[in-house]
């Protein structure tokens, strides 16, 4: 579990993760990245250690946002 919060600060600090945290029931976990493409995504969970394991199953859901709050989107600006 440490290196993979190493892996998620790592992300968070290059201003790709926005969000993270464990699903309910505890069956996994949901991350949220902004990035320029669904194949750079797919590079960066390459080096997750629960990927890396075979600790988890990955899927990448790619979605264009059509609505969110005023504040959110300001701070998906300031990530870029």
């Amino acid at each position: 579990m440490t290196a993979h919060v190493k892996y998620l600060q790592k992300y968070y600090k290059q201003n790709v993760f926005v969000s993270s945290g464990r699903k309910v029931p505890r069956t996994g976990g949901i991350i949220l990245a902004v990035c320029e493409s669904k194949e750079k995504v797919e590079q960066i969970v390459q080096e997750d250690p629960f990927y890396i394991h075979r600790l988890a199953e990955f899927t990448i859901t790619e979605f264009l946002t059509s609505q969110s709050h005023p504040g959110f989107k300001e701070f998906i600006k300031q990530l870029k």
